[in-house]
């Protein structure tokens, strides 16, 4: 069975986009426009993995990685950030909530699914 992959986008072209490179490495894709509705999807069905914009209104990408890394049922989940922050101090910081790949938007499908599978090995 196809791993699941939640991503995590306001911008419905990113989310397209991004979606379209996981569906066609064979993933499994559930989407979400924002961290709230990406804590509701998790909570009732958990994916394999998440990849996340960092910058998102309400809840940023960050902040759902901390809330994810706190709850026991849910701080397994790898989280790859997909974001425009590409300086190495967005990267470390991201790192230290939890983040386990980080990849530079634009990136192409390539980048993205390494990431990916890197992270649920």
């Amino acid at each position: 069975m196809a791993k699941k992959i939640l991503v995590v986008d306001d911008v419905k072209s990113e989310l397209n986009l991004i979606s379209h490179y996981l569906e066609q490495a064979g993933y499994r894709v559930i989407t979400a426009e924002n961290g709230m509705e990406a804590l509701e999807k998790i909570e009732f069905d958990p994916p394999d993995a998440i990849v996340t914009d960092l910058v998102m209104p309400e809840v940023t990408g960050l902040e759902l990685c901390r809330k994810l890394k706190k709850d026991p049922a849910t701080a397994n989940i790898p989280i790859i950030a997909c974001t425009t922050k590409g300086r190495k101090m967005d990267q470390s910081w991201a790192k230290k909530q939890g983040v386990v790949g980080y990849v530079v938007k634009p990136c192409t499908a390539q980048q993205l699914v390494d990431a990916v599978r890197f992270a649920i090995l």
